[in-house]
């Protein structure tokens, strides 16, 4: 299988940041459009503010400069030869000449150039130019981006082209009566000009129209230093992003690949855990899988040592009913009278007894996993089972002291009761084992509205730190080498508790104040 590391995964998921770009190209995309439409606007606002000044005014309309300028000399040939006639030229008063002059002077742009068209297609008067005098020097961004978009230049021919007026269908347009606006090409290719047209009314005739046009150069450049912003941060939040990533990932795999080595060393060719793991303190998955690591090895290692242990154990408890059995066949061999035949069958008995009592500890607790899968649940009464438990207990224990606190009324919980009695009787056993001489064991009953606590408490010594946390696994014992006529394989706790999970609940246990001793407390759930 072609590994695959996580660095290079967190590369790959670094690539999604490349829609932040996408993003910005089309927000500058729809800033450009949104310019474009208010250039537009400002156009048509500036062709109807000149129509306006013209309206009702033919006087106007005949004016003819006696100066004029190549480009105008250029439109009207153009215009000769698209209208196939000769325009002749009329002469109008110097007030006219001043007062038209005074009109496109005042609402001459920069870069804005102003027409005036008759109905025969004549240029009454021509004023601005397309370029603007002072323009920027390219920007870094327009430089670098002249593979992308062409920069704005001023270098373009401003000529006229052979549809700028006649065949132009804002002007068409305007000559009918309509406002128009287009966008074009220079002759040259090198800007798009921006025209809007408005009629000229007197009366109720259009006697010619206005036409103002301008180069899409400003939006252009603010596009590029838009897009020169973009780049950049672009191009430095990519790289401090993938500086991180690439940072985190280092990170994460080398705390994956130091786990995972410490994984393989604490484990030897035979299966014996030789070294446990440092758990990590961090607050995340990868701590949490240390400690996880580090609470399975543990159990483990403890789990080994009780497997090695087992077969002493074992050795131990099944020594004496062994050698019982044993010495009683022999002596069988050599009776001769009935009486002590029946003394070493007796014993032999005895023997098997304790070899059966060994074998059924060994696999109770496997019993009872599979049975609490299939046990019926019904309604009873904790009191009465505990009542009934603690005098069989005083019997059982005689002359052991126990104290009872139950509470007067009835405790109803939804379980098993014979199961119930089966958890306490562990408990109390475990007491029993571990309780100073004379010194009596107390079994408290308390209950609220959703649990029911179980306690057992005896006085004597208290339990280690070392296996508190893992007294109630299966096969641990704090027995030493004699545990007394009934043989103890580590199993009691471990069945209490799995007794105390199929009522809901939790059992804990905690050492009494002043180390006086031990208390098992179940907290049961009244309802399951």
């Amino acid at each position: 299988m072609t590994r695959f590391p996580l660095r290079a995964k967190l590369a790959l998921v670094a690539l999604a940041l490349l829609v932040l770009p996408w993003a910005g190209w089309r927000y500058v995309r729809e800033m450009e459009r949104f310019l474009l439409h208010a250039q537009e606007e400002a156009l048509a606002a500036t062709a109807r503010a000149v129509a306006t000044a013209l309206h009702e005014r033919p006087k106007l309309l005949a004016y003819r400069a006696r100066s004029e300028t190549e480009l105008r000399s250029e439109a009207e040939r153009e215009l000769q030869r698209l209208t196939g006639g000769v325009i002749g030229r009329e002469e109008v008063s110097p007030d006219n000449d001043a007062e038209i002059t005074a009109i496109l002077k005042g609402l001459e742009r920069a870069s804005s150039r102003i027409w005036v068209v008759s109905r025969e297609y004549r240029v009454l008067a021509l004023a601005g130019s397309l370029k603007r005098p002072d323009p920027a020097p390219l920007s870094l961004a327009e430089r670098s981006l002249a593979w992308l978009l062409a920069p704005p230049t001023e270098e373009f021919d401003d000529a006229i082209a052979e549809n700028a007026i006649a065949a132009g269908r804002e002007v068409a347009g305007a000559l009918q009566g309509a406002a128009g606006i287009r966008t074009r090409n220079t002759r040259d290719g090198r800007a798009v000009v921006v025209s809007a047209a408005h009629p000229i009314w007197v009366g109720d005739q259009v006697y010619g129209a206005v036409v103002v046009e301008e180069t899409t150069n400003r939006i252009a450049s603010l596009r590029s230093q838009a897009l020169e912003q973009l780049l950049v941060a672009t191009l430095v939040v990519f790289s401090l992003v993938a500086a991180v990533l690439l940072w985190f990932a280092t990170r994460i795999s080398n705390r994956i690949r130091r786990l995972s080595d410490e994984a393989e060393a604490a484990i030897d060719a035979r299966g014996r855990v030789t070294r446990l793991t440092t758990a990590s303190d961090a607050a995340d998955e990868i701590g949490d899988l240390s400690r996880s690591f580090t609470t399975v090895l543990g159990r483990l290692a403890r789990y080994n040592a009780y497997l090695e242990a087992l077969a002493a154990r074992l050795s131990h408890e099944l020594r004496t009913p062994v050698a019982v059995v044993r010495s009683s066949l022999e002596n069988l061999h050599g009776v001769r009278t009935l009486e002590e035949t029946q003394t070493y069958v007796a014993r032999a008995e005895e023997g098997l007894a304790r070899l059966s009592t060994i074998l059924s500890r060994m696999t109770e607790a496997s019993r009872l996993e599979h049975s609490l899968s299939t046990a019926p649940r019904e309604r009873f009464d904790a009191v009465v089972v505990v009542r009934g438990c603690l005098e069989g207990y005083r019997l059982a224990y005689r002359p052991r002291n126990f104290e009872l606190a139950v509470p007067p009324e009835a405790v109803p919980m939804v379980g098993a009761a014979d199961l119930l009695a089966q958890m306490l009787d562990k408990l109390v056993e475990n007491a029993v084992d571990f309780a100073a001489t004379d010194t009596p064991i107390r079994v408290f009953l308390n209950s609220s509205e959703h649990t029911a606590v179980l306690r057992v408490e005896n006085q004597g010594s208290s339990l280690p730190d070392a296996i508190r946390e893992s007294l109630f696994d299966s096969m641990v014992s704090l027995r030493g080498e004699h545990s007394g006529p009934v043989p103890h394989l580590g199993l009691g706790l471990y069945i209490a508790r799995l007794i105390a999970e199929f009522h809901g609940g939790i059992l804990l246990a905690e050492n009494l104040a002043g180390g006086r001793g031990v208390a098992f407390e179940a907290t049961l759930a009244r309802t399951v």
